[in-house]
Order: structure tokens, then sequence, then C-alpha cells
């Protein structure tokens, strides 16, 4: 289904149940998100497709592509994630990502993408000192940075350096714990 069209359907199941935007979304995805996925700015991950479909009561077959991804659609789904990681949406933009290569779509390009992604994600997660989560985003981030002829040595080194970073941190609060058992 075309981004337009699909984006149509949405904000009319939307409209119909009489509810804003901001109600749509929750904490699943931002308004922002929504609202450039009901313009056709956007294109949707299968995750964000399910939900969307599951909050406004609609089929999700009815949301899915009933035909093969063309070249439009392709290019469209790139420039959406390229426009979500200029504006920071780093979670969408990976959403995005994953979906299109689960899709087999343009795989240097968007693994390129998911990976700055993915490092932005981590950088998220070492600030809210959730470690286990910034460690394994930081290592996805390293392996895609290393593939394909877009292979970023500069992301792979700033993942190393983050990942230094989380174990000096880790080895300070143990090292504080063993100090002050309680």
């Amino acid at each position: 289904m075309d981004p337009i069209e699909l984006g149509k359907k949405i904000k009319e199941a939307r409209l119909a149940k009489k509810m804003t935007q901001s109600e749509v979304v929750g904490d699943f995805i931002t308004r922002n998100m929504l609202s450039q996925i009901e313009s056709g700015t956007a294109t949707p991950s299968v995750k964000t497709l399910e939900y969307l479909a599951k909050t406004l009561g609609l089929n999700l077959t009815s949301l899915m592509p009933t035909e093969e991804t063309s070249a439009d659609d392709t290019v469209r789904r790139l420039e959406s994630t390229k426009q979500l990681i200029r504006e920071g949406f780093w979670r969408e933009a990976a959403d995005l990502a994953e979906d299109s290569l689960a899709m087999g779509l343009m795989n240097d390009e968007f693994s390129a993408l998911l990976a700055r992604a993915y490092y932005e994600l981590a950088k998220e997660s070492h600030t809210e000192k959730d470690y286990p989560a910034a460690i394994s985003r930081a290592d996805k981030a390293y392996a895609l940075a290393s593939k394909g002829v877009y292979a970023n040595r500069s992301l792979e080194a700033d993942c190393m350096l983050l990942k230094a970073e989380i174990a000096g941190k880790l080895s300070e609060f143990y090292s504080e714990m063993a100090k002050n058992p309680k």
C-alpha cells in the first residue's frame, strides 16, 4: 500500500474513533511520528503497524502492502529513515531500518542507518544507566558499522569507546559495593 494511502486510512480510522493523535500514540511512538505516518511522509515499521491496528481496531492485513515493494517505496523508506535520524527519533528510525532489512531492501544503506540509530540508542541507555541495554545496542551498532560499502570505522571506534566508558562505570560501581556491603 502506498504510504499516502496508508496514512489516509490510519487517519480516517483515528478520526472515526474520535481519538486525538496523542491518545493513539500513548507511549509506543511519538505524536510527531504518527503525524508523519498520517501525511504519508514516513513509512511505519511492522511493529508500529501492529500497534496502530490494535489501537484503532483495524485488521493488520488491511494495512499491509498487497504487492511487492517497488523502487519508489524503497526510496521513500530510505528517505523516511534518514529524516527520522536527522530529527533524533532513534527508536523509530531503528524500527523502520530493521523492517526494511528484513524485507531485503538496500542492505548496505539500511545497515549504515541502523548502526547510527543503535549507537544513539546505546548512548541514551548509558545516560539512563541501563548498562545492559547500552552494551547490547553498542554491540549491534559496532557489528552493523563494519558491514558493506558504508562501513564506518569512526562509528566502530565510538562504539568501543562507549563500551569502555560503561565498563569503567561498572567497575566503579562494583568497587563501591565491595567497600560498603549492606
